[in-house]
């Protein structure tokens, strides 16, 4: 048996990967540690909690003394960091909480984590650390990319993925990271642009697309991003980084029509706004590495996994009801689109 740490569990894409690792391995003691921010949402994994399958912690990566108390207590051997403010428009109207979390949270679970003999540590990053491709719609981010993040939220997440690398480089101690491309699923906080899109359709009310629309992002099923996880925490490839991505670009404009087709409504409701600052226009993963090193591919098709994900809302509803009325910085009042 493990004592397996989740942060950011209760979050969109840590409370997939918490059902994914609870069903998988149901003989480790599997704990989420989670500050139930706006985004941190309990009931994502409540069954699991009510079960006994999950501990749950309340508690701020960025309180030092906390994580040090808690990592003394329990011994963790495996630690997946999901923990992050993650919002792109967020960050640009206050980038503090952003440094605050992604910066100075990772290496407080880090220098934790060394202090208390964690056997594995594991940190999920972005591909927005890479920058932006541009509009040639040519080539990809490796691997080997060099990081030019643009807005504070990548800026936070590259500068949190430097840290663990120098405590690879520095003190050997067995870290890997993964970059995925943008998630979507059950679950997603409705700030992000496939659930806020949806709802906004379902209620017959206007889609604020940001700019032309035709900003490009690679879309990955959240289940294969979390097998893509799993397989490089059960790997030794220690100080390895490993790109995750779904091989499906897609424009903001191509992801409005979709959620207008599948609802039946009307393309009258795509409005155009104006863009987004520092908006990066495309977004493209090369995952060779990780298919060649560990033998993962994606295997949700877009097309199936955006109905899937459409069927979840729907059967859904009262989930959606209880989220939909938190603060949210894209809503159709400002006119603020999430990031795409």
């Amino acid at each position: 048996m493990k004592k397996v740490l989740v942060t950011g569990g209760a979050g969109f894409i840590g409370s997939n990967y918490v059902h994914y690792h609870s069903e998988k391995y149901p003989e480790d003691k599997l704990y989420v540690l989670d500050k139930l921010t706006y985004a941190g949402n309990l009931p994502n994994i409540q069954t699991l909690v009510d079960a006994g399958k999950v501990v749950f912690v309340k508690g701020d990566i960025a309180d030092l003394e906390f994580v040090q108390e808690l990592f003394k207590a329990e011994k963790f051997d495996t630690v997946i960091n999901f923990a992050a403010e993650t919002h792109v428009d967020r960050s640009i109207i206050d980038p503090g909480i952003f440094v605050e979390t992604n910066i100075v949270g990772t290496h407080n679970l880090l220098l934790a984590s060394r202090e208390n003999n964690v056997s594995r540590y594991h940190q999920v990053s972005t591909d927005e650390v890479y920058g932006d491709l541009g509009d040639s719609g040519e080539g990809f981010f490796t691997e080997d990319t060099p990081l030019a993040p643009n807005p504070p939220y990548a800026a936070a997440k590259a500068s949190a993925d430097l840290l663990v690398r120098s405590y690879y480089e520095t003190y050997k101690f067995p870290v890997t990271i993964s970059r995925c491309s943008n998630n979507y699923g059950p679950y997603q906080f409705p700030e992000k642009l496939v659930p806020f899109f949806f709802k906004l359709a379902n209620e017959g009310k206007p889609l604020p697309v940001y700019g032309d629309g035709k900003n490009v992002r690679d879309w990955l099923y959240v289940v294969d991003h979390c097998k893509a996880i799993d397989l490089v925490v059960q790997s030794k490839n220690y100080g390895e980084v490993y790109n995750i991505g779904g091989h499906n670009e897609k424009s903001n404009i191509e992801i409005a029509h979709l959620i207008l087709k599948f609802l039946g409504q009307d393309e009258t409701l795509i409005t155009f706004v104006e863009d987004r600052k520092a908006h990066d226009r495309r977004y493209a993963i090369d995952p060779t590495k990780i298919g060649k090193d560990l033998g993962w591919q994606p295997g949700v098709k877009f097309e199936d996994g955006i109905k899937m994900t459409f069927e979840w809302y729907k059967n859904n509803q009262a989930w959606v009801d209880e989220i939909k009325n938190r603060v949210l910085v894209g809503d159709e009042k400002t006119g603020r689109q999430p990031n795409g």
